[in-house]
Protein backbone atom coordinates (compact mmCIF):
# COMPACT_ATOMS: atom_id res chain seq x y z
CA UNK A 1 0.00 0.00 0.00
CA UNK A 2 3.14 2.36 0.84
CA UNK A 3 4.43 1.49 -2.76
CA UNK A 4 1.05 2.51 -4.17
CA UNK A 5 0.78 5.56 -2.52
CA UNK A 6 4.05 6.87 -3.06
CA UNK A 7 3.12 6.58 -6.96
CA UNK A 8 -0.30 7.72 -6.49
CA UNK A 9 0.51 11.30 -5.02
CA UNK A 10 3.96 11.53 -7.32
CA UNK A 11 0.78 10.84 -10.05
CA UNK A 12 -1.41 13.81 -9.09
CA UNK A 13 1.93 15.75 -8.76
CA UNK A 14 2.47 15.30 -12.37
CA UNK A 15 -1.49 15.56 -13.18
CA UNK A 16 -1.14 19.50 -11.61
CA UNK A 17 1.27 19.88 -14.11
CA UNK A 18 4.09 20.74 -11.90
CA UNK A 19 7.41 20.16 -13.20
CA UNK A 20 9.22 16.38 -13.02
CA UNK A 21 11.95 17.46 -10.72
CA UNK A 22 9.81 19.46 -8.46
CA UNK A 23 6.65 16.33 -8.00
CA UNK A 24 9.97 14.07 -7.43
CA UNK A 25 11.39 15.98 -5.02
CA UNK A 26 8.28 17.00 -3.65
CA UNK A 27 6.63 13.65 -3.06
CA UNK A 28 9.60 12.35 -1.44
CA UNK A 29 9.39 15.31 0.94
CA UNK A 30 5.75 14.87 1.98
CA UNK A 31 6.21 10.96 2.53
CA UNK A 32 9.62 11.51 4.96
CA UNK A 33 7.20 14.24 6.66
CA UNK A 34 3.71 12.18 6.72
CA UNK A 35 5.78 9.03 7.84
CA UNK A 36 7.02 11.29 11.40
CA UNK A 37 10.37 11.26 10.05
CA UNK A 38 10.86 14.61 8.87
CA UNK A 39 14.54 14.27 10.27
CA UNK A 40 15.40 12.30 7.20
CA UNK A 41 15.12 15.54 5.41
CA UNK A 42 18.84 16.52 6.62
CA UNK A 43 19.93 13.41 4.42
CA UNK A 44 18.44 15.56 1.19
CA UNK A 45 21.06 17.65 0.33
CA UNK A 46 24.04 14.47 0.74
CA UNK A 47 21.65 12.32 -1.34
CA UNK A 48 21.09 14.75 -4.51
CA UNK A 49 25.05 15.13 -4.34
CA UNK A 50 25.64 11.78 -4.59
CA UNK A 51 23.31 10.93 -7.49
CA UNK A 52 24.49 13.66 -9.14
CA UNK A 53 28.66 12.60 -8.98
CA UNK A 54 30.35 9.89 -10.71
CA UNK A 55 32.94 9.76 -13.57
CA UNK A 56 30.34 7.99 -15.69
CA UNK A 57 27.89 10.71 -15.53
CA UNK A 58 30.41 13.19 -17.07
CA UNK A 59 29.84 11.71 -20.36
CA UNK A 60 26.32 13.02 -20.36
CA UNK A 61 26.80 16.92 -20.96
CA UNK A 62 29.35 15.81 -23.31
CA UNK A 63 27.06 13.83 -25.59
CA UNK A 64 24.90 16.86 -25.20
CA UNK A 65 27.27 19.07 -26.57
CA UNK A 66 28.57 16.75 -29.80
CA UNK A 67 24.40 16.86 -30.56
CA UNK A 68 24.07 20.18 -30.76
CA UNK A 69 27.52 20.47 -32.29
CA UNK A 70 26.32 18.30 -35.15
CA UNK A 71 23.14 19.93 -35.88
CA UNK A 72 24.39 23.15 -36.55
CA UNK A 73 27.92 21.75 -38.60
CA UNK A 74 26.64 20.42 -41.29
CA UNK A 75 27.22 17.09 -40.34
CA UNK A 76 23.56 16.40 -40.37
CA UNK A 77 23.29 17.40 -43.71
CA UNK A 78 25.69 15.56 -45.27
CA UNK A 79 24.16 12.57 -43.69
CA UNK A 80 20.95 12.59 -44.53
CA UNK A 81 22.10 13.23 -48.63
CA UNK A 82 24.20 10.62 -48.48
CA UNK A 83 20.82 8.16 -47.52
CA UNK A 84 18.78 9.92 -49.52
CA UNK A 85 21.24 9.15 -52.45
CA UNK A 86 20.91 5.26 -51.31
CA UNK A 87 17.16 4.87 -49.88
CA UNK A 88 15.22 7.64 -51.88
CA UNK A 89 14.21 4.94 -54.63
CA UNK A 90 12.57 3.03 -52.12
CA UNK A 91 8.94 2.44 -51.73
CA UNK A 92 8.51 5.36 -48.80
CA UNK A 93 10.93 7.60 -49.97
CA UNK A 94 12.48 10.08 -47.81
CA UNK A 95 10.73 8.50 -44.91
CA UNK A 96 13.08 5.62 -45.67
CA UNK A 97 15.51 7.77 -45.75
CA UNK A 98 14.61 9.73 -42.56
CA UNK A 99 15.02 6.32 -40.59
CA UNK A 100 18.24 5.29 -42.25
CA UNK A 101 19.86 8.86 -41.84
CA UNK A 102 18.69 8.35 -37.74
CA UNK A 103 20.34 4.92 -38.30
CA UNK A 104 23.79 6.51 -38.61
CA UNK A 105 22.98 10.12 -37.14
CA UNK A 106 22.49 8.42 -33.73
CA UNK A 107 25.76 6.90 -33.61
CA UNK A 108 26.86 10.47 -32.74
CA UNK A 109 24.24 11.76 -30.53
CA UNK A 110 22.99 9.41 -28.30
CA UNK A 111 19.74 11.67 -27.55
CA UNK A 112 16.19 10.95 -28.91
CA UNK A 113 15.10 14.53 -27.94
CA UNK A 114 18.38 16.14 -29.49
CA UNK A 115 17.92 13.90 -32.66
CA UNK A 116 14.24 15.01 -32.84
CA UNK A 117 14.26 18.98 -32.13
CA UNK A 118 17.42 19.15 -34.29
CA UNK A 119 17.92 16.46 -36.88
CA UNK A 120 14.21 16.48 -37.61
CA UNK A 121 14.50 19.78 -38.82
CA UNK A 122 16.15 18.63 -41.84
CA UNK A 123 14.15 15.60 -42.27
CA UNK A 124 10.89 16.98 -42.23
CA UNK A 125 11.66 20.36 -43.71
CA UNK A 126 12.75 17.54 -46.96
CA UNK A 127 9.78 15.69 -46.81
CA UNK A 128 7.44 17.92 -46.81
CA UNK A 129 9.58 20.03 -49.84
CA UNK A 130 8.83 16.58 -51.64
CA UNK A 131 5.34 16.52 -51.35
CA UNK A 132 4.69 14.44 -48.00
CA UNK A 133 1.54 15.59 -45.69
CA UNK A 134 2.95 17.33 -42.93
CA UNK A 135 1.40 14.81 -40.52
CA UNK A 136 2.72 12.10 -42.24
CA UNK A 137 6.01 13.36 -42.06
CA UNK A 138 6.04 14.43 -38.67
CA UNK A 139 5.31 11.41 -37.59
CA UNK A 140 8.36 9.66 -39.08
CA UNK A 141 10.68 12.01 -37.22
CA UNK A 142 9.16 11.13 -34.27
CA UNK A 143 9.72 7.92 -34.77
CA UNK A 144 12.98 7.67 -36.20
CA UNK A 145 14.26 10.32 -33.27
CA UNK A 146 13.39 6.98 -30.64
CA UNK A 147 17.29 5.37 -32.85
CA UNK A 148 18.99 7.74 -30.61
CA UNK A 149 19.70 6.09 -27.37
CA UNK A 150 19.78 2.70 -28.87
CA UNK A 151 22.27 2.58 -31.13
CA UNK A 152 25.47 3.38 -29.12
CA UNK A 153 26.66 6.05 -27.61
CA UNK A 154 23.65 6.16 -25.78
CA UNK A 155 22.92 8.65 -22.97
CA UNK A 156 20.29 6.17 -21.57
CA UNK A 157 23.13 3.50 -21.45
CA UNK A 158 25.24 5.85 -19.48
CA UNK A 159 22.78 6.36 -17.23
CA UNK A 160 21.54 3.18 -16.67
CA UNK A 161 25.72 1.76 -16.31
CA UNK A 162 26.19 4.91 -13.85
CA UNK A 163 22.79 3.25 -11.67
CA UNK A 164 23.57 -0.37 -11.78
CA UNK A 165 27.31 -0.64 -12.24
CA UNK A 166 27.14 -2.69 -15.28
CA UNK A 167 29.87 -1.81 -18.29
CA UNK A 168 28.63 0.80 -20.40
CA UNK A 169 31.11 0.09 -23.35
CA UNK A 170 29.07 -3.77 -23.04
CA UNK A 171 25.63 -1.41 -22.98
CA UNK A 172 26.85 0.41 -26.00
CA UNK A 173 27.39 -2.68 -27.70
CA UNK A 174 24.50 -4.92 -26.76
CA UNK A 175 22.22 -1.71 -28.70
CA UNK A 176 23.35 -2.44 -32.18
CA UNK A 177 21.29 -5.08 -33.04
CA UNK A 178 17.87 -3.98 -31.21
CA UNK A 179 18.86 -0.52 -33.00
CA UNK A 180 18.83 -2.30 -36.03
CA UNK A 181 15.94 -4.01 -35.78
CA UNK A 182 14.04 -1.35 -34.59
CA UNK A 183 15.03 0.65 -37.87
CA UNK A 184 14.27 -2.28 -40.00
CA UNK A 185 11.05 -2.33 -38.41
CA UNK A 186 10.39 1.13 -39.06
CA UNK A 187 11.21 1.14 -42.89
CA UNK A 188 9.16 -2.50 -43.11
CA UNK A 189 6.39 -0.27 -41.69
CA UNK A 190 7.03 2.78 -44.04
CA UNK A 191 7.56 0.71 -47.18
CA UNK A 192 4.25 -1.41 -46.62
CA UNK A 193 2.01 1.97 -45.79
CA UNK A 194 3.14 3.83 -48.72
CA UNK A 195 1.10 2.98 -51.40
CA UNK A 196 -2.46 3.30 -49.27
CA UNK A 197 -1.05 6.60 -47.75
CA UNK A 198 0.32 8.31 -50.64
CA UNK A 199 3.52 8.50 -49.42
CA UNK A 200 5.79 9.93 -52.68
CA UNK A 201 9.35 8.06 -53.39
CA UNK A 202 12.36 9.96 -54.47
CA UNK A 203 13.36 9.34 -58.34
CA UNK A 204 16.81 7.32 -59.02
CA UNK A 205 19.59 10.35 -58.70
CA UNK A 206 22.13 8.11 -60.51
CA UNK A 207 25.65 6.75 -59.18
CA UNK A 208 27.31 9.81 -59.50
CA UNK A 209 24.99 11.05 -56.53
CA UNK A 210 25.83 7.97 -54.65
CA UNK A 211 29.60 8.28 -55.25
CA UNK A 212 29.66 12.25 -54.41
CA UNK A 213 27.33 12.31 -51.31
CA UNK A 214 29.56 9.31 -49.84
CA UNK A 215 32.91 11.37 -50.39
CA UNK A 216 30.99 14.13 -48.71
CA UNK A 217 29.12 12.02 -46.12
CA UNK A 218 32.44 9.83 -45.18
CA UNK A 219 34.16 11.66 -42.18
CA UNK A 220 30.84 12.20 -40.82
CA UNK A 221 30.31 7.83 -41.42
CA UNK A 222 33.39 7.70 -39.42
CA UNK A 223 32.41 9.68 -36.54
CA UNK A 224 30.46 6.04 -34.64
CA UNK A 225 33.30 3.97 -36.47
CA UNK A 226 35.70 5.57 -33.98
CA UNK A 227 34.21 6.66 -31.30
CA UNK A 228 32.91 2.85 -30.82
CA UNK A 229 35.92 1.44 -32.00
CA UNK A 230 37.87 3.82 -29.51
CA UNK A 231 35.85 2.15 -26.74
CA UNK A 232 35.80 -1.95 -27.87
CA UNK A 233 40.00 -1.63 -28.40
CA UNK A 234 40.74 0.10 -24.81
CA UNK A 235 41.77 3.48 -26.21
CA UNK A 236 39.18 5.44 -24.15
CA UNK A 237 36.17 4.70 -22.20
CA UNK A 238 32.62 5.35 -22.81
CA UNK A 239 32.86 8.45 -20.73
CA UNK A 240 35.69 10.20 -22.67
CA UNK A 241 34.10 8.73 -26.16
CA UNK A 242 31.79 11.87 -25.22
CA UNK A 243 34.78 14.00 -25.56
CA UNK A 244 35.95 12.54 -29.02
CA UNK A 245 32.77 12.86 -30.31
CA UNK A 246 32.45 16.71 -29.05
CA UNK A 247 35.97 17.55 -30.45
CA UNK A 248 35.36 15.27 -33.56
CA UNK A 249 31.61 17.08 -34.45
CA UNK A 250 33.86 20.42 -33.87
CA UNK A 251 36.85 19.64 -36.29
CA UNK A 252 34.13 18.49 -38.93
CA UNK A 253 31.80 21.42 -38.43
CA UNK A 254 34.58 24.40 -38.92
CA UNK A 255 36.52 21.66 -41.56
CA UNK A 256 33.27 22.28 -43.64
CA UNK A 257 32.84 25.62 -42.78
CA UNK A 258 29.23 25.60 -41.67
CA UNK A 259 30.22 26.06 -38.05
CA UNK A 260 31.26 29.45 -36.78
CA UNK A 261 32.86 30.76 -33.28
CA UNK A 262 30.16 33.24 -33.06
CA UNK A 263 27.57 29.74 -32.90
CA UNK A 264 29.83 28.21 -30.12
CA UNK A 265 28.54 30.72 -27.12
CA UNK A 266 24.96 29.98 -28.11
CA UNK A 267 25.43 25.92 -28.57
CA UNK A 268 27.27 25.37 -24.99
CA UNK A 269 24.74 27.79 -23.37
CA UNK A 270 22.15 25.67 -24.94
CA UNK A 271 24.03 22.50 -23.81
CA UNK A 272 24.75 23.58 -20.32
CA UNK A 273 20.46 24.48 -20.27
CA UNK A 274 19.61 20.84 -21.45
CA UNK A 275 22.78 19.44 -18.73
CA UNK A 276 21.56 21.47 -16.13
CA UNK A 277 17.66 20.34 -16.40
CA UNK A 278 18.82 16.40 -16.74
CA UNK A 279 21.11 16.58 -13.88
CA UNK A 280 18.19 18.63 -11.73
CA UNK A 281 15.88 15.21 -12.36
CA UNK A 282 19.13 13.36 -11.47
CA UNK A 283 19.45 14.87 -8.18
CA UNK A 284 15.85 14.95 -7.38
CA UNK A 285 15.77 11.37 -8.05
CA UNK A 286 18.07 10.15 -5.98
CA UNK A 287 16.57 11.69 -3.07
CA UNK A 288 13.58 9.88 -3.89
CA UNK A 289 15.71 6.41 -4.85
CA UNK A 290 16.38 6.90 -1.21
CA UNK A 291 12.88 6.87 0.23
CA UNK A 292 12.21 3.85 -2.24
CA UNK A 293 15.18 1.75 -0.38
CA UNK A 294 14.67 3.40 3.59
CA UNK A 295 11.06 2.32 3.45
CA UNK A 296 12.17 -1.06 2.05
CA UNK A 297 10.01 -1.37 -1.03
CA UNK A 298 11.54 -3.55 -3.31
CA UNK A 299 12.02 -5.88 -0.12
CA UNK A 300 8.38 -5.60 0.36
CA UNK A 301 7.70 -5.92 -3.74
CA UNK A 302 10.14 -9.19 -4.07
CA UNK A 303 8.27 -11.11 -1.18
CA UNK A 304 4.58 -10.43 -2.40
CA UNK A 305 5.70 -11.70 -5.74
CA UNK A 306 7.11 -14.74 -4.21
CA UNK A 307 3.93 -15.23 -1.94
CA UNK A 308 2.31 -15.13 -5.72
CA UNK A 309 4.62 -17.72 -7.39
CA UNK A 310 5.48 -15.45 -10.35
CA UNK A 311 8.04 -16.75 -12.81
CA UNK A 312 10.86 -14.92 -14.52
CA UNK A 313 8.60 -14.39 -17.63
CA UNK A 314 5.24 -12.99 -15.34
CA UNK A 315 7.83 -10.32 -13.97
CA UNK A 316 9.45 -9.54 -16.90
CA UNK A 317 6.22 -9.09 -18.30
CA UNK A 318 4.99 -7.01 -15.24
CA UNK A 319 8.07 -4.97 -15.15
CA UNK A 320 7.00 -4.18 -18.95
CA UNK A 321 3.32 -3.13 -17.98
CA UNK A 322 4.76 -0.75 -15.39
CA UNK A 323 7.18 1.26 -17.49
CA UNK A 324 4.61 1.56 -20.48
CA UNK A 325 2.55 3.34 -17.77
CA UNK A 326 4.84 5.26 -16.36
CA UNK A 327 5.93 6.64 -19.61
CA UNK A 328 2.63 8.05 -20.27
CA UNK A 329 3.59 10.38 -16.85
CA UNK A 330 7.10 10.46 -16.81
CA UNK A 331 10.21 11.87 -18.65
CA UNK A 332 12.30 8.91 -20.12
CA UNK A 333 15.39 9.67 -17.32
CA UNK A 334 13.17 9.75 -14.67
CA UNK A 335 12.06 6.57 -15.02
CA UNK A 336 14.87 5.12 -14.66
CA UNK A 337 16.30 7.28 -11.39
CA UNK A 338 12.55 6.34 -9.72
CA UNK A 339 12.56 2.51 -10.69
CA UNK A 340 16.00 1.10 -11.03
CA UNK A 341 16.31 0.96 -7.23
CA UNK A 342 13.27 -1.21 -7.06
CA UNK A 343 13.76 -3.43 -9.97
CA UNK A 344 17.52 -4.14 -9.91
CA UNK A 345 17.00 -6.48 -6.88
CA UNK A 346 13.95 -8.05 -8.79
CA UNK A 347 16.93 -8.55 -11.85
CA UNK A 348 19.34 -10.29 -9.56
CA UNK A 349 17.28 -12.30 -7.56
CA UNK A 350 15.26 -14.26 -11.40
CA UNK A 351 18.67 -14.16 -13.20
CA UNK A 352 18.10 -11.42 -15.41
CA UNK A 353 20.85 -10.03 -17.75
CA UNK A 354 21.67 -6.25 -16.46
CA UNK A 355 22.79 -5.74 -20.16
CA UNK A 356 19.83 -6.97 -21.85
CA UNK A 357 17.49 -5.50 -19.39
CA UNK A 358 19.24 -2.06 -19.90
CA UNK A 359 18.31 -2.17 -23.52
CA UNK A 360 14.68 -3.38 -23.30
CA UNK A 361 13.95 -0.94 -20.48
CA UNK A 362 15.71 2.16 -23.43
CA UNK A 363 13.56 0.88 -25.59
CA UNK A 364 10.15 0.77 -23.52
CA UNK A 365 11.31 4.59 -22.03
CA UNK A 366 11.65 5.21 -26.16
CA UNK A 367 8.24 4.46 -26.38
CA UNK A 368 6.77 6.75 -23.64
CA UNK A 369 8.81 9.46 -25.48
CA UNK A 370 6.02 8.73 -28.25
CA UNK A 371 3.17 8.45 -26.39
CA UNK A 372 1.21 11.52 -24.89
CA UNK A 373 0.47 13.19 -22.16
CA UNK A 374 4.38 13.62 -21.12
CA UNK A 375 5.99 12.50 -24.75
CA UNK A 376 9.05 14.01 -24.99
CA UNK A 377 9.95 13.88 -28.20
CA UNK A 378 6.15 14.75 -29.87
CA UNK A 379 6.65 18.13 -27.91
CA UNK A 380 9.87 18.18 -29.93
CA UNK A 381 8.41 17.93 -32.96
CA UNK A 382 5.01 19.73 -32.52
CA UNK A 383 7.30 23.07 -31.16
CA UNK A 384 8.64 23.60 -35.19
CA UNK A 385 5.87 21.62 -37.05
CA UNK A 386 2.92 23.38 -35.31
CA UNK A 387 1.23 20.08 -35.59
CA UNK A 388 -0.84 19.33 -32.47
CA UNK A 389 0.69 16.34 -29.90
CA UNK A 390 -2.51 14.37 -30.24
CA UNK A 391 -2.33 14.27 -34.00
CA UNK A 392 0.82 13.48 -33.43
CA UNK A 393 0.15 10.46 -31.26
CA UNK A 394 -2.28 9.37 -33.46
CA UNK A 395 0.12 9.25 -36.65
CA UNK A 396 3.12 7.29 -34.86
CA UNK A 397 0.85 4.26 -33.55
CA UNK A 398 2.23 2.18 -36.11
CA UNK A 399 5.93 2.67 -35.23
CA UNK A 400 4.90 2.64 -31.58
CA UNK A 401 3.74 -0.92 -32.34
CA UNK A 402 6.33 -2.02 -34.34
CA UNK A 403 9.15 -0.91 -31.18
CA UNK A 404 6.95 -2.86 -28.82
CA UNK A 405 6.79 -5.97 -30.46
CA UNK A 406 10.75 -5.59 -31.01
CA UNK A 407 10.92 -5.37 -27.24
CA UNK A 408 9.08 -8.13 -26.61
CA UNK A 409 10.91 -9.77 -28.37
CA UNK A 410 14.61 -8.94 -26.90
CA UNK A 411 12.65 -9.61 -23.20
CA UNK A 412 12.43 -12.78 -23.75
CA UNK A 413 15.09 -13.28 -26.50
CA UNK A 414 18.29 -11.96 -24.50
CA UNK A 415 20.72 -13.47 -26.78
CA UNK A 416 19.84 -10.67 -29.34
CA UNK A 417 21.27 -7.85 -27.38
CA UNK A 418 23.99 -9.91 -25.55
CA UNK A 419 25.18 -11.49 -28.60
CA UNK A 420 27.82 -8.47 -30.42
CA UNK A 421 29.03 -7.55 -26.28
CA UNK A 422 29.92 -11.69 -25.71
CA UNK A 423 31.51 -12.06 -29.35
CA UNK A 424 34.02 -8.69 -28.80
CA UNK A 425 34.63 -8.62 -25.12
CA UNK A 426 33.65 -12.25 -24.11
CA UNK A 427 31.30 -13.67 -21.86
CA UNK A 428 30.21 -11.13 -18.93
CA UNK A 429 31.97 -11.98 -15.37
Amino acid sequence: MLTVGIFAVLLVFLLMNLPIVAAIAMTAILFFFGLGEGQFLAMMPSRMYVGTTGFVLLAVPFFIIAGNLMNTGGITNRIFRFCRAIFGPVPGGLGQVSVAASMIFSGMSGSAVADAAGFGQIQYKAMKDNGYQPRIAAGIVVASSTLGPVIPPSISFVLFGALTGVSVARLFLAGFLPGFIMGVAMMLIIGLTANSRGIPRSSWAGWKEVRDSFKSAFLPLMGPVIIIGGIVTGIFTPTESAIVACFYALILGFAYKDLKWKDLPRILWESIKQSAALLFIMAAAAFFGWLVLYKRIPDNLIASLASMSVGPGGVMAIIIVIILILGLFLEGNAIFFITIPIFLPLMNLYGFDLINFGVVMTLLIMIGNMTPPVGMCLFAVSSFTKISVMELAKEVWPYLVGILLVTILLAFVPAIATSVPDLLMGPAK
